[in-house]
């Protein structure tokens, strides 16, 4: 006699869980504000993706207001940057391999040109060879620490950048919450 009442039961769950699921509106395919900044929001109130969108507008100029960031211009400002950084780098290090050999050819010609005055052009280039690879080398490490340098504070930049981005994103969050919404970032 028991067998009958639980299939009932069963047949209820399946019913009710049904008519739960056509409630529920099927994904639109385009990512909310919020899931385009990396910042997912539940809707805890019974909320509709159009009032999701419209509070996901007002807490994302709330948040701009409160911050004084645009985290979409940040984002595009941190990719500058460490693409900056990139070539300075890569700048850097084709001075510091280049220097030496530019002074090394500068200075055996300048040697060598000394060298035949003095009536030994071969022993002349090879001592300027040597000394126009130490005075290049020098100059290509001073430009190589400068690139270094602007390397390191465009990094630094890229930190500064994230960091404003966070900030915009607990704003954004706090308002999201106060309306509600769990939220997650």
């Amino acid at each position: 006699m028991r067998v009958p009442s639980a299939l009932a039961c069963i047949a209820a769950t399946i019913i009710l869980s049904g008519a739960q699921a056509q409630s529920i509106a099927p994904p639109s395919g385009t990512k909310t504000l919020a899931a385009t900044l990396n910042v997912y929001a539940f809707p805890g109130a019974g909320q509709t993706s159009t009032q999701q969108g419209q509070d996901e507008t007002e807490c994302y100029k709330w948040a701009e207001q409160e911050t004084g960031n645009d985290p979409f211009q940040l984002d595009r400002l941190a990719a500058q940057q460490q693409q900056q950084a990139a070539q300075q780098q890569q700048q850097a290090q084709q001075a510091s391999a280049g220097a030496g050999l530019k002074g090394a050819v500068g200075g055996a010609a300048g040697g060598a040109a000394i060298g035949a005055i003095a009536g030994n052009a071969g022993k002349g280039a090879a001592i300027g060879a040597g000394v126009g690879a130490i005075a290049n080398s020098v100059r290509g490490q001073s430009k190589s620490q400068q690139a270094q340098q602007q390397a390191q504070q465009s990094q630094a930049a890229a930190k500064m950048t994230a960091a404003q981005i966070t900030d915009f994103k607990k704003a954004f969050s706090a308002c999201l919450e106060a309306k509600k919404y769990t939220v997650k970032f």
